[in-house]
């Protein structure tokens, strides 16, 4: 559809294009009355108003919204409006003089645009499955109690556990970077990765204990994480939990059946095999997905996974330090990660929300805050009660929980150095007043993870209250 040629004196027809002829002679201007036009009149002839508000009636859901004439003159055009039924019907000498009555009749209204779905959904099943299965393996040491002493075991464990934990938020980073490019490559990173995150996290436990027998169950437990890490990766949370079973079993039937040694020793073993073993039909079927083409394929530099294995060894001084005051509100610590990573969803939801019915920056950046605050207020509450139930310090387990929850929404967003610097430093700090200093004081905990969530929460608010970063 073109628009109306101007055919007024002075308009296009006067352009470059135009032919004229040489004229020498000397023109005297001439006056034209007030009403001269290039119309032709007819006496009694002009536009039918009462078909044209009949139409205008008929056409108001769809003429309102237009933001001008011309978008009717289109919506009229699409109707299949003929120039003889425009003249004959409604009076008017074309379609663009009738979209400009349509367009003067209809009041302008501006509708809310039709609800779409939420695209950050949460999986509200798999969010819950995941928080389980951060917590379960823990039943492999209380099958295992009576075959090994905490006093001489516990360290080679820990230091094998830090690293794992390090190693594998790093890999997961950099499988998820590669699975852009598609399965086979985020497969191939994980079979690389994952082998080399166990081999380690066992050599730091076989320094640890020089050398010990500690370090099979050290070894056995690098396996696990390393694994388990590559069934979360891909999405085989099922798969895991099945692989578990043996492992869920056993601990069952501890309050009313002592299994012995052989089965004490057995079952976490045989959950070690099936998760293996399913770990490698994952990377395996990864294996078989066709290969990316191009430049898609490039690795990334390992750099950028840096800052997030940096964060896990934060992470993980952190709750380390904690769980030495109270270890059971570290499990439950551990179980919340599945609402965690829920709440982490629900932000990103909101925050779309928030930036369709946020007028100006202003307002956004405040609907935001209250965003950030409503999270952030609703994971402290959940860890409220368990805190009080294990008699740990509420405050030293509620900030940390604020610690961790706003560093890993910064990460989701793909900011990863400001969360890796401000835990690594509240973990140096907490760590060597701890350690080193002749008085340990229990505030020490507290405010390093107080100072740090309230940088954190900065930080995001800095970060995540621009519209672009939501677009």
């Amino acid at each position: 559809m073109s628009g109306p040629m101007a055919l007024e004196p002075g308009g296009t027809e006067q352009d470059t294009l135009a032919p004229r002829l040489a004229d020498t002679r000397r023109r005297v201007p001439r006056r034209l009355p007030a009403d001269a036009t290039l119309t032709l009149r007819l006496p009694g002839f002009g536009p039918n108003e009462e078909e044209v508000s009949r139409l205008a009636a008929e056409l108001a859901d769809r003429v309102g919204p237009a933001v001008h004439p011309y978008e009717v003159a289109a919506l009229l055009e699409a109707d299949g409006l003929s120039a003889d039924m425009i003249r004959q019907r409604y009076g008017h000498p074309n379609i663009f003089s009738l979209a400009a009555a349509l367009y003067e009749r209809v009041p302008r209204v501006f509708p809310e645009p039709a609800a779409t779905p939420d695209p950050w959904r949460p999986d509200h099943v798999r969010c819950l499955l995941r928080g389980v299965l951060f917590a379960l393996p823990g039943l492999a040491y209380l099958l295992t109690a009576p075959l090994w002493h905490p006093g001489r075991h516990a360290a080679s464990l820990i230091v094998a556990g830090v690293i794992s934990w390090a190693w594998g938020q790093a890999l997961g980073h950099r499988a998820y970077l590669r699975m852009v490019a598609g399965q086979r490559e985020a497969g191939r990173t994980l079979l690389v990765g994952a082998p080399a995150g166990a081999a380690a996290a066992t050599a730091g436990a076989a320094l640890a204990a020089w050398g010990g027998a500690v370090t099979w169950a050290a070894a056995a437990q690098s396996l696990y994480l390393a694994a388990a890490g590559v069934l979360l990766v891909l999405g085989r949370e099922r798969l895991l939990l099945a692989a578990l079973t043996p492992l869920i079993a056993g601990a069952a039937v501890l309050p009313w059946w002592e299994p012995g040694p052989l089965l004490r020793t057995g079952l976490p073993a045989l959950a070690l095999a099936a998760t293996l073993a399913a770990a490698g039909r994952e990377l395996r079927a990864a294996h078989t997905a066709p290969a990316a083409a191009g430049e898609a394929g490039a690795r990334p530099p390992l750099r950028r996974s840096l800052p997030y294995g940096l964060f896990g060894l934060a992470a993980a001084v952190l709750v380390l330090l904690e769980g030495r005051q109270a270890p059971y509100a570290v499990i439950a610590l551990t179980v919340s990660m599945g609402p965690a990573e829920w709440l982490l969803y629900r932000f990103r939801g909101l925050s779309v929300t928030a930036l369709g019915a946020a007028a100006t920056p202003l307002g956004f950046l405040l609907r935001s805050a209250g965003v950030l605050g409503l999270c952030l207020f609703s994971y402290v509450l959940l860890l409220l009660p368990v805190a009080l139930l294990t008699g740990a310090a509420p405050a030293a387990l509620l900030l940390l929980a604020a610690t961790l929850w706003s560093a890993l929404l910064l990460q989701a967003f793909g900011v990863g150095w400001p969360p890796a610097v401000v835990c690594l430093t509240a973990a140096a700090v907490a760590g060597l007043v701890t350690f080193l200093a002749p008085i340990r004081g229990p505030l020490i905990l507290p405010l390093c993870c107080g100072a740090a969530a309230l940088c954190l929460a900065g930080c995001a608010l800095w970060v995540l209250g621009r519209p672009a970063r939501h677009a």
